[in-house]
């Protein structure tokens, strides 16, 4: 189901509604014991007598014009005759008497759609015993993207053969599925994120949300404000220039992934005040003064800072940059941050201190800041996105009055089901982004120095005193049994547009993205595309096991630094490996 890009918000909770009830009647087809499986596996999987066929080496694929499918049939093309997988359990598959299979024929019915969200993803699938012509239909050029993975994923061995006489038909459960990188306390380089892009493309995801500035450094290149990362970034090599974002966001369409940049303001703005010290307030102070209580701190880890919302220059510099954000960024998403406001850090500037002493509030400040860039944003057709905090917050926090449901999707983060029934509740769309579920820096101790916490008796609890605030380590098991509708009506579940897990960046770069991401983000991939029950409703993480142990695998040998989940000698001795048999 396609959704409009300006509906009245009737209109598209009544949509929401009839796409949910819609998606969770589509049969969800286990597969189990197929010689050969797709990741996520497809909603519906028919394979009554599984068979491989020769694929010719003249193999082609013919599809509709399209500039972005276009790319994606020369690179899936290349792919498909040049990669030879072999698995990591050979499949047990009869190689028929039929002539190779020559062609892929690509039909799309709505080839005009754009990548927006809601964009409709499905396809069908068809690859016949007989030869001749392999099927794809979509009723998107994106949705063709999909099957073209899948496709890809049927093929292996050398010479190529590919699975066949099976039918797929396939759309995802959530909308919204994606990952969230940050570049700011960590810089990572421009072919890190392409290849984080084309990964995302492998695994059906959709969103690449960007969270590029932060306290600690502010790397993109603006513009209207060019000294903001002249004097904000790490270095001259560690920015991101307008040439880059564009290179970004042209390789976001090219894999199907729609890139979301976020600007996080008021809070977790430091490396703003290089630039314009006058507008913020507590830069550089340290974080948590010696003796003080944790409410007294100044910033929720080393790195402080926060815009001033009652020095006017403040708005004319938010302004200038969402200006530029949106000229770089063609998505129709904005993520404009507002979380983790630390009180403290407001309440030493003079300015405010004046402001509270005429029975203002914390609170107050912030409804000023949301009021006086808010509707700027919404001016140039963006829908925003805001952390939690925004609303639930406990100390500082805005009227629901001031967020238009139509306009403000909110993401969480904290409190897992709990928070988002909060915000689903209030008539909020969610993206839900659990940190005990979802986070995937948790679990690597913490990065602060000199903390006493690492010195202790040999015998002290390591478990529950790791270091890390949102430890332990979340594993694939607990990103993929997540239900992220979990205690909603089915009315509110409606609202639940998708998820995103999020790697934070203070003990994260380059070196080890991929393996921080993957293959954990592959776990919600699945979960959120296909489910992660089979079809009686039971759990099926058992038997994703070796499906993702085969999937790591693959993408591998596609040049992916994905950790394992297990010796290789569990998949190669079924069962073996399980806590029963």
């Amino acid at each position: 189901m396609d959704y409009k890009t300006n509906p009245s918000f009737s209109c598209l909770l009544i949509s929401l509604i009839i796409l949910y009830t819609t998606l969770y009647t589509i049969p969800q087809i286990s597969a189990v014991g197929y010689p050969i499986n797709v990741w996520p596996k497809p909603t519906t999987f028919q394979w009554p007598q599984p068979q491989a066929i020769a694929l010719s080496p003249n193999f082609t694929i013919t599809a509709p014009p399209h500039r972005y499918l276009a790319a994606a049939v020369r690179r899936y093309l290349l792919q498909i005759l040049t990669e030879h997988h072999y698995h990591l359990v050979t499949p047990q598959l009869n190689l028929t008497s039929a002539p190779p299979l020559t062609n892929l024929i690509i039909t799309v019915s709505d080839a005009s759609a754009p990548l927006v969200h809601g964009v409709n993803e499905s396809y069908s699938l068809t690859v016949p015993y007989s030869g001749g012509a392999a099927e794809l239909e979509a009723r998107t050029a994106w949705g063709a993207m999909r099957g073209l993975e899948t496709f890809s994923q049927l093929v292996y061995s050398k010479p190529s053969r590919v699975a066949c006489g099976l039918y797929i038909s396939d759309v995802p459960l959530f909308m919204h599925r994606g990952i969230m990188l940050d570049t700011s306390r960590n810089y990572y380089g421009v072919e890190d994120l392409l290849r984080l892009i084309r990964t995302m493309g492998m695994n059906k995801l959709n969103v690449f949300h960007w969270h590029i500035t932060d306290s600690h450094s502010f790397p993109l290149v603006a513009p209207s404000e060019p000294a903001m990362a002249e004097k904000g970034a790490y270095g001259e090599g560690m920015k991101y220039t307008a040439a880059d974002v564009k290179r970004v966001v042209e390789q976001g369409m090219e894999y199907g992934v729609r890139v979301v940049p976020e600007i996080d303001m008021p809070a977790h703005t430091g490396s703003w005040a290089k630039a314009h010290p006058e507008i913020v307030t507590c830069a550089d102070k340290f974080w948590w003064p010696a003796g003080s209580d944790w409410s007294d701190r100044f910033a929720a880890e080393p790195g402080s800072g926060q815009l001033n919302p009652l020095n006017p220059k403040t708005y004319q510099v938010v302004k200038n940059l969402v200006n530029d954000v949106v000229s770089m960024f063609s998505d129709q998403f904005f993520h404009a941050g507002a979380d983790e406001i630390t009180p403290n850090c407001w309440k030493i500037d003079p300015s405010i201190q004046a402001f509270l002493s005429n029975n203002g509030t914390l609170s107050n400040i912030l409804e000023i800041f949301i009021n006086s860039t808010l509707p700027h944003i919404l001016s140039l057709n963006r829908t925003v996105v805001y952390w939690e905090d925004v609303l639930l917050d406990a100390t500082v926090n805005v009227p629901s009055s001031l967020l238009p449901k139509e306009n403000v999707i909110l993401q969480t983060w904290n409190n897992g089901p709990n928070n988002t029934k909060r915000i689903v509740e209030s008539g909020y769309r969610a993206i839900v982004s659990s940190s005990g579920f979802y986070y995937l820096d948790c679990g690597h101790g913490d990065f602060v120095g000199n903390n006493s916490l690492y010195n202790m008796p040999p015998d002290f609890d390591q478990v529950n005193n790791s270091g890390s605030w949102c430890g332990p380590f979340k594993t694939w098991q607990l990103i993929y049994n997540y239900d992220i509708t979990y205690g909603l009506s089915e009315v509110e579940s409606a609202l639940v547009i998708g998820g995103e897990v999020v790697l934070w960046s203070e003990q994260a770069d380059s070196t080890v993205m991929d393996q921080r991401i993957w293959p954990r983000a592959s776990a919600m991939a699945e979960a959120l595309w296909s489910g992660n029950r089979d079809e009686s409703g039971k759990k099926r993480f058992a038997e994703a096991t070796d499906r993702l142990s085969e999937w790591r695998y693959r993408m591998v040998t596609r040049g992916i630094a994905a950790e394992p989940i297990q010796p290789l000698w569990c998949i190669r001795n079924p069962g073996m490996c399980n806590v029963v048999q």
